[in-house]
């Protein structure tokens, strides 16, 4: 039998994260659900652990010392991760523009939306390099292209602008030790964030998502995708 894939996954307790952890759990790869609460969608972390592969882990991306615990964590009890997926994300834009946000808020979206990813890659990469292909997967968004900016939500695009950016940057650096890193685009998607009009239902968006970290080929890196298509930068 074939030991079971290993997967971190921050911002896991609803939307995209929680949909991709359920998915990839009956899949049968060991989920570990990085959140800062223990409540899951609605469900018990002892509900969920009962019903599927998977380890609830507190983690919160926006604090250093959450993500240096989580990775000794992970460390002492599991050893290796197969694929680290940085899901979490804020969105605190609504009545704001580009001329009219305050400093703070674009440093706080950028610390939780950027600066945690980064760092909670930083702190896993020993634990990503003891897999024989393992994967780094940051959730983004078609705000962070740049022709798909807006004034209209300026502290959410510029963050996953920047984070487009650190996947190019971490694909060249990790290329050498065969870390695999992309972007996703999930879409707009009905999630708490996205809001009711949205376009596409959350099952939808997390496909991508799903694809990349089940699916895809090892060997593309340093890309952008939706749906398993390639977008522009």
């Amino acid at each position: 039998m074939l030991a079971k894939k290993t997967i971190l996954i921050s911002g896991a307790n609803r939307g995209l994260g929680w949909e991709t952890s359920r998915v990839l759990a009956e899949r049968g790869w060991n989920v570990l659900l990085g959140t800062r609460e223990a409540q899951l969608h609605g469900q018990s972390v002892k509900e969920f652990e009962v019903n599927g592969n998977a380890t609830w882990i507190h983690l919160d991306v926006s604090a250093s010392e959450s993500i240096q615990s989580a990775a000794q964590w992970l460390d002492q009890q599991v050893g290796k991760l197969d694929c680290l997926i940085n899901n979490a994300g804020i969105y605190p834009d609504a009545g704001r523009t580009i001329t009219t946000i305050p400093r703070q808020q674009m440093a706080q979206t950028f610390n939780t939306n950027t600066f945690g990813a980064l760092e909670l890659t930083q702190a896993c990469l020993n634990l990503l390099k003891r897999s024989k292909a393992p994967k780094v997967i940051n959730v983004s968004s078609a705000m962070g292209q740049l022709e798909g900016m807006s004034p209209a939500f300026p502290s959410y695009s510029l963050s996953k602008l920047a984070m487009n950016g650190l996947t190019l940057m971490l694909s060249s650096e990790l290329a050498s030790a065969g870390i695999a890193v992309n972007s996703v685009s999930p879409g707009w998607v009905r999630t708490d964030m996205g809001g009711p009009n949205a376009d596409r239902s959350i099952e939808d968006g997390a496909k991508g998502i799903i694809w990349l970290a089940d699916e895809a080929s090892h060997d593309l890196t340093g890309k952008f995708f939706r749906d398993g298509k390639e977008l522009c930068w």
